[in-house]
């Protein structure tokens, strides 16, 4: 006899979001949340230390500067290689019926640090300077082809 025990969690899910922070979130919207310097934290340049949102979870994965039939865009070019990752990225978000304002992380993987200035002005074309999800930077050997000079992914939020 199979034992039909309930052993639902009774944990208690209440909020307890600190909103002492309010005042330093660079931008709000009905979902997401995005607090820029979080108390004895320095303030991010070009970022939010923090940003969560309820609802649909989104993940794309990491994009690279190739077009739709799969050719290198901008070899040896930053920052083009940074307009057509952002472009694929925007694409991408558009399949699961989201923009760049739903977009609470991106993490950039560079072959140098030199190119996040370029990276920095294709996400600013993009994502309003009070919108800036969290993100990550890491400065990787290679990516898959050598050719490629960075990478990005995204995570978003969107309403249930």
């Amino acid at each position: 006899m199979t034992d039909t025990t309930d052993t639902t969690d009774t944990t208690d899910t209440t909020d307890t979001t600190d909103t002492t922070y309010a005042a330093d979130t660079t931008g709000t919207t009905d979902r997401i949340t995005r607090i820029s310097a979080p108390e004895g934290v320095a303030p991010g340049t070009g970022y939010s230390h923090v940003a969560w949102g309820t609802g649909r979870f989104i993940a794309v994965s990491g994009q690279c500067a190739l077009d739709e039939k799969g050719a290198v865009v901008g070899a040896g070019d930053p920052a083009a290689q940074a307009r057509q990752v952002f472009e694929n990225l925007s694409r991408c978000l558009a399949a699961a019926g989201a923009t760049f304002a739903d977009v609470v992380k991106l993490t950039y993987y560079v072959t140098d640090v030199d190119h996040l200035p370029a990276v920095r002005a294709a996400r600013d074309a993009v994502i309003p300077a009070d919108r800036l999800p969290a993100s990550s930077a890491v400065q990787v050997a290679a990516l898959f082809r050598p050719e490629l000079l960075l990478e990005i992914e995204a995570f978003a939020v969107l309403p249930v």
